[in-house]
């Protein structure tokens, strides 16, 4: 039971039961064995493992442990932990490489698996996954000679909270009022013991228990109506700020002090001239997605900007490969490249870094909504989907409307004018065509985008 399609750019996902089944996370943990074998040159290796909440998942997650054993691995459980956490897991104890298993904010009928080799460097569909398709659909994996072991590892959250807080002063941190929202999914088990060190916090947890049927809204806190519950109680608590966390806690977002969700292209500017105190010059990047503001504030502050193609494992493959030290997506997604440490999403950093910025002496009794006007230049259309019968036709309508403009194709198609640009491109996860569209004024905005629309529904 193997639906090819479920092999993504950056990932395997797909609906658990009708796109695959247990036994192919079994086939899935021979075949990682055999490319990793080839890729190191030797037997002996070791592999994380690791789930999330899904009502799926321990299932998925036996028969993978046992499909890595029989591919000669040690297999290190690291048990229920959030897809950073497993990042961490895999870069700082010096593993082999890892498999998570997760369906980030996907509905709960979806389940997948993140891939990673040593320094959780990204296995994405150029480096790796396409070759797992091939093994896995050859039907011709067989166990390894030597049965691999598996080995439980516990207290890598706490190990993961105390490597975060060498980031930042938490003495410097005020006695913030916080509302926090992890939909019942991976994020506050992270969060709980981050919260141990920060006493002075006043947190308020919403939707804080593991539940994999998500009974409060599905953990995808890019759509507004998935923050709908936490806005409210930041204004009925008259907190400072509202935080939201995905499926798989690889995303954060922000709120501010009205329960107004901050565009996280904007969380991404104020984040580009933090990291860039920590190391001046450095070279920073983010997707190819408007967000103009992110340019400005890397040029303003002394960086040199990098865009890449869309989807966490390209943006990670191109900070490593063009030694990049900060990279933003614009779905919420804050990378740090941490050298021999690895390279990934670091939601905790970010939450902290942040509250050490509005905590000082400039910014102390600055509202949250005060701090971010500066960044809020843009008029953004936010991210639009549409099901077409040919997306590479619209494309190419659009090319031709738009062909006198600046024109990239990097990721899909982006062209750029003076007072508005955007991107317009093929969903890596879904058969859907985006539009991205950011302008200098509300007006041009809407005109734009609604010239572009009709061009797509035509």
């Amino acid at each position: 039971m193997i639906n090819p399609s479920i092999f993504k750019a950056y990932d395997i996902r797909g609906v658990y039961n009708t796109d695959f089944d247990d036994n192919f996370a079994y086939q899935l943990g021979l075949a990682y064995c055999q490319l990793r074998r080839e890729e190191l040159g030797r037997d002996n290796f070791t592999i994380v493992a690791a789930h999330d909440m899904r009502l799926s998942s321990p299932a998925l997650f036996t028969q993978l442990v046992k499909g890595l054993i029989a591919g000669g691995a040690e297999v290190i459980d690291a048990g229920l932990i959030s897809t950073p956490t497993f990042y961490f897991a895999v870069a700082h104890y010096k593993r082999d490489g890892g498999i998570m298993i997760s369906a980030s904010h996907n509905p709960k009928e979806d389940n997948g698996f993140k891939l990673v080799r040593q320094m959780a460097a990204p296995i994405s569909e150029s480096s790796g996954i396409n070759d797992l398709k091939n093994l896995i659909l050859s039907e011709k994996l067989l166990p390894h000679h030597k049965q691999g072991i598996v080995i439980r590892q516990d207290n890598i959250i706490k190990d993961q909270v105390a490597y975060d807080l060498n980031y930042v002063d938490v003495n410097k941190i005020n006695s913030f009022k916080i509302v926090i929202d992890t939909a019942n999914a991976m994020g506050s088990l992270y969060f709980e013991e981050l919260f141990k060190h920060l006493p002075q916090l006043n947190v308020t947890k919403l939707n804080w228990s593991l539940d994999g049927n998500f009974p409060a809204h599905l953990p995808n806190p890019f759509k507004p109506e998935n923050v709908k519950e936490l806005g409210e109680k930041v204004r009925e608590l008259k907190a400072d700020l509202g935080v939201a966390t995905d499926g798989d806690s690889d995303r954060i977002f922000f709120l501010d002090e009205m329960g107004t969700p901050i565009e996280p292209g904007i969380t991404r500017a104020i984040l580009c001239k933090l990291f860039l105190r920590d190391k001046p010059s450095a070279t920073i990047a983010y997707d190819v997605r408007p967000g103009r503001i992110t340019y400005d504030t890397i040029i303003a502050n002394g960086g040199t900007p990098l865009v890449t193609r869309v989807g966490h494992s390209l943006i990670k493959e191109a900070v490593i490969d063009n030694g990049a030290y900060f990279a933003g997506e614009s779905s919420g997604h804050f990378i740090l490249n941490m050298g021999s440490e690895g390279c990934y999403e670091i939601p905790g950093i970010v939450f902290l870094k942040l509250l050490v910025e509005l905590s000082t002496a400039d910014n102390t009794d600055i509202k949250l909504s005060d701090y971010v006007k500066p960044y809020q230049k843009y008029f953004n259309s936010g991210e639009l989907s549409f099901k077409v019968a040919d997306v590479n036709d619209k494309i190419l309508a659009i090319k031709e409307k738009y062909s006198d403009g600046k024109i990239n194709e990097l990721d899909g198609l982006s062209v750029e004018y003076k007072d508005y640009w955007f991107n317009v491109r093929v969903s890596n996860t879904e058969p859907l065509l985006r539009l991205n569209l950011e302008a200098v004024s509300q007006d041009v905005m809407e005109t734009k985008r609604d010239e572009i629309i009709k061009i797509i529904n035509d």
